[in-house]
């Protein structure tokens, strides 16, 4: 299995809808950061599958290293 990619040393922000499913990029790869396109293919690696339990903002995990993928949870400040 491949390591991800970091995307970027930051979070991204993200305004999402309450029962909505959203597919957060697992791998890096992505060119829709945070969101998978399917880069992730032959890597061994896969998107995480977020419902929103609320309409409102999210803090996605730029970095790839979160422990509460695929939310941030400041991983990001150690790198």
């Amino acid at each position: 299995m491949a390591e991800p990619e970091i995307a970027q040393k930051a979070p991204y922000p993200v305004e999402v809808e309450a029962e909505k499913n959203y597919f957060w990029c697992a791998c890096g790869r992505s060119k829709n950061q945070p969101f998978c396109d399917g880069s992730h293919k032959g890597t061994g690696l896969a998107p995480v599958k977020y419902t929103a339990d609320k309409t409102g903002k999210v803090f996605f995990c730029g970095c790839k290293s979160s422990a509460k993928s695929p939310l941030c949870d400041g991983s990001h400040n150690r790198l």
